[in-house]
C-alpha cells in the first residue's frame, strides 16, 4: 500500500527527531566521558606524583623513561589499535564507558557483541550502540560485585584453587577471543578464516611484537573489505543483467 503524503511527512519528522535525540545523546556522552576519564587520569597520577615529589621516593628520570619505553614496546600498539578496532562495536558512549572501567577485551567487548547478537542489532548502528552501552554498564556492575569479595579474600581463594586450575588461567584471554571469533564469523565464515590465517602468520614471521597486532588487523580488514566490495559489485552487475 502506497504511503500518503501526510504519512511520508510524519515519518520524515520522526526520523529527524530520532537523529536529533541521538545527537544530543552523543553530546552528553562526550561531555561526561571526557570529564570522568579526565578525573580518573588525575587520580591515577596523584599517587605517583605524591610519592615522587612530596614523600621523596622519586626513582630518577632515567629509570622512568627506560620503563616507559619498555612499556611502549610491549603494549604501545594497543593505544592505537584498540580504540580504532573496538569503536565499531562499542560506539561513542560504549567506548568511553569501556575505557573508563577497563577489562575491554575480556569483559566489555564480549558483553557488547553478545547483547547486539541477542537483539539482532548491527555494530555501528544506533541500536547497536545503545545495546553495547547497556551491556557494558551491566557487566561493569557485575564485575564490581564480584571484585569486592575477591579483593577482600583473594589470597584465601587462590590458595584453595589447585595449581592445575591456576595454570589454566593463562588461556582465559585466548579462549574469550576464540569465542568471539566463532560468534562473529558465523555471519561471514570466510572473514573468520582470513583473520585466523593472518593471526597464525603473524606469530611465525619475524615481526616486532609492537607491529604484529597492528599488521594483522589492517591486513584482515583490507582483504575483507576488498572481498565485500567485489561481492557487492558482482551482485549489482547480476541485478542489472536480470533487469535488462
Amino acid at each position: 500500500m502506497a504511503k500518503t503524503a501526510e504519512q511520508v511527512v510524519v515519518q520524515e519528522q520522526l526520523i529527524e527527531t530520532q537523529q536529533q535525540s541521538f545527537d544530543a545523546f552523543h553530546v552528553n556522552a562526550h561531555f561526561w566521558g571526557r570529564l570522568t576519564i579526565g578525573c580518573v587520569i588525575v587520580l591515577s597520577a596523584a599517587l605517583p606524583l605524591y610519592l615522587s615529589f612530596v614523600a621523596g621516593y622519586h626513582p630518577g628520570w632515567q629509570a622512568i623513561f627506560a620503563a616507559f619505553l619498555a612499556y611502549i614496546a610491549l603494549v604501545g600498539f594497543a593505544w592505537v589499535v584498540e580504540p580504532v578496532s573496538y569503536y565499531a562495536t562499542l560506539g561513542v558512549s560504549g567506548t568511553y564507558l569501556s575505557f573508563l572501567t577497563g577489562n575491554i577485551a575480556n569483559m566489555c567487548l564480549p558483553s557488547a557483541a553478545a547483547a547486539q547478537q541477542v537483539i539482532g542489532a548491527e555494530p555501528g548502528t544506533r541500536k547497536g550502540e545503545v545495546a553495547a552501552t547497556l551491556a557494558i554498564a551491566a557487566a561493569s556492575f557485575m564485575n564490581i560485585a564480584v571484585l569486592i569479595p575477591v579483593i577482600l579474600a583473594g589470597s584465601y581463594i587462590l590458595s584453595a584453587i589447585p595449581e592445575s586450575v591456576q595454570a589454566a588461567f593463562a588461556y582465559i584471554i585466548p579462549a574469550i577471543f576464540g569465542g568471539m571469533i566463532a560468534q562473529l564469523a558465523m555471519k561471514k565464515p570466510l572473514f573468520g578464516v582470513i583473520g585466523i590465517v593472518f593471526g597464525i602468520l603473524m606469530t611465525q614471521l619475524p615481526i616486532p611484537v609492537f607491529f604484529k597486532g597492528l599488521v594483522c588487523m589492517f591486513l584482515t580488514v583490507i582483504i575483507c573489505v576488498l572481498l565485500e566490495n567485489k561481492q557487492a559489485s558482482k551482485t549489482k552487475n547480476e541485478g542489472e543483467i536480470v533487469h535488462e
